[in-house]
């Protein structure tokens, strides 16, 4: 399947996006859209013949409990409104807590990174073929950035997403921003984990952009595509032509001709790493050497593949002596364990489990926190415009004792709900507006602490 050269779709640049020359694809948020109609600017991509792939955020395969059916019926639902070829997602997981632990639901908001142990791949695998089992179309996962590392891993990134594919037959959404993220972060050979993985697996490529600070990569999708980002995807490139590569911005959009020059630097990092692969190819070949691959085809061929991960997935395969022979239900419940005490360390304040690195845990806390902030703002806009700039500190308070335990609108309504029930804000006006925006969007019957937030409602509005 041939895909060619995208960008992400987002409402924020869809005009730009639909203005933009050569884009063969996008890519969209799959819960950014409805199940039962497409935006007006997907629906023209579409009658163009641009393919439009759906890229999930939400399923969190990677966790302890089975995929929600619901989740991935909406899902399905979307690749069959699109019409895609495929449908992704991510290697990570984004909740934890529950039955399963006996503790609150807890929510991410973020995709956090599964231990590379024999256990949780046992479970990811089976939550990836639930998944497949649900989709009607091929699944493929995604590598992800990660500012912290799980104690005790068993494998490498090449050889733990080797052994996924091979007891799946998932194909890979390879990020090679992510891959120079988990280098800066964790140090981990970008090299040497393609050099692991199986590449023929590799159904398309994200590049994006991030910042450095104080030692720590920040994936942020907001800033341009780095130097170092690109010498990945050349690397990547020196050993198989993608079928697709895409190029990712979130926030921070910048005028449409900065995105037109990063997708250029994009094609011309492709073709210069392709271009060196053939020399080197041809070079091989004349030297005598046999048993060469033929060299490079155009982005999207099907035939310039490499065997070396065959190799590569026997070797981390063997380095398992035996099977564990604990049933999967039980892997999940340690997995749950091992995961609800890391997510409660960042958004709840409980202590850090043994063996994370504190500094480390820090800096993702505070990142999910600010992220939680921005989502908010979005979501619910008029907060900031009530608040003013007294609402990043109060979130930012608020965040720091009230983990999200559902998603950013409910996140958003209990904000809210939690400033009225203490009396802020302070200025009159103020609360009354924020008072009316709550009742509007909570309705009669608020799911939490009614009574004490009908009184607080009803003393904002008698201070008029």
């Amino acid at each position: 399947m041939e895909l060619g050269i995208g960008i992400g779709w987002r409402p924020e640049i869809a005009d730009a996006v639909e203005a933009l020359p050569g884009i063969d694809w996008v890519e969209a948020v799959a819960e950014n859209l409805c199940t039962d109609h497409l935006p007006d600017s997907l629906v023209r991509l579409r009658a163009r013949g641009v393919t439009v792939v759906p890229h999930g955020v939400s399923l969190g395969l990677g966790g302890a409990d089975r995929p929600d059916p619901a989740r991935l019926a909406d899902l399905a639902a979307r690749a069959v409104l699109l019409g895609t070829p495929l449908v992704t997602e991510h290697i990570a997981f984004v909740r934890a807590g529950g039955p399963r632990t006996a503790s609150p639901r807890l929510e991410a908001g973020h995709l956090l990174p599964v231990p590379r142990t024999w256990e949780a791949l046992d479970v990811l695998c089976e939550n990836v073929r639930i998944a497949q089992d649900s989709l009607p179309v091929p699944l493929a996962l995604e590598n992800i950035a990660a500012l912290i590392s799980w104690p005790g891993e068993e494998l490498t990134e090449g050889q733990f997403l080797a052994e996924l594919v091979e007891r799946t037959g998932v194909r890979l959404l390879i990020d090679v921003a992510n891959l120079h993220t988990n280098h800066v972060n964790r140090g981990e050979d970008p090299a040497k984990a393609l050099d692991e993985l199986p590449v023929e697996a590799i159904a398309y490529v994200h590049v994006a952009g991030g910042i450095e600070k104080d030692g720590v990569w920040h994936d942020t999708h907001a800033h341009p595509v780095t130097r170092p980002v690109l010498d990945v995807l050349a690397e990547l490139r020196s050993r198989i032509a993608p079928p697709g590569v895409l190029l990712e911005r979130d926030d921070d959009y910048p005028p449409a001709e900065e995105l037109a020059d990063e997708l250029t630097a994009v094609r011309a990092t492709l073709e210069a790493a392709g271009k060196a692969r053939s020399r080197s190819t041809s070079e091989t070949e004349a030297s005598g050497h046999g048993g060469v691959a033929p060299a490079a085809s155009p982005v999207g061929s099907a035939d310039d593949t490499t065997t070396a991960a065959d190799d590569t997935t026997t070797a981390a395969t063997g380095t398992r002596a035996t099977d564990s022979g604990v049933a999967v239900d039980a892997a999940r419940d340690r997995v749950a364990v091992a995961q609800t005490a890391l997510l409660s360390a960042l958004v709840a304040g409980t202590p850090a489990p043994e063996g994370f690195d504190h500094r480390r845990l820090g800096v993702q806390s505070r990142a999910l926190a600010a992220k939680r902030a921005d989502v908010v703002a979005k979501v619910a806009p008029e907060l900031p415009g009530i608040l003013g700039d007294g609402y990043r500190g109060a979130f930012l308070s608020y965040a720091r004792t009230r983990p999200m335990s559902a998603g950013y609108r409910r996140d958003a309504l209990d904000f809210a709900e939690q400033l009225l029930i203490t009396g802020r804000p302070a200025d009159d006006a103020a609360r009354r507006r924020l008072t009316h925006w709550w009742q509007d969007r909570a309705a009669a019957s608020p799911p939490r602490r009614t009574t004490r937030l009908v009184r607080a409602a009803r003393a904002a509005i008698a201070g008029r």
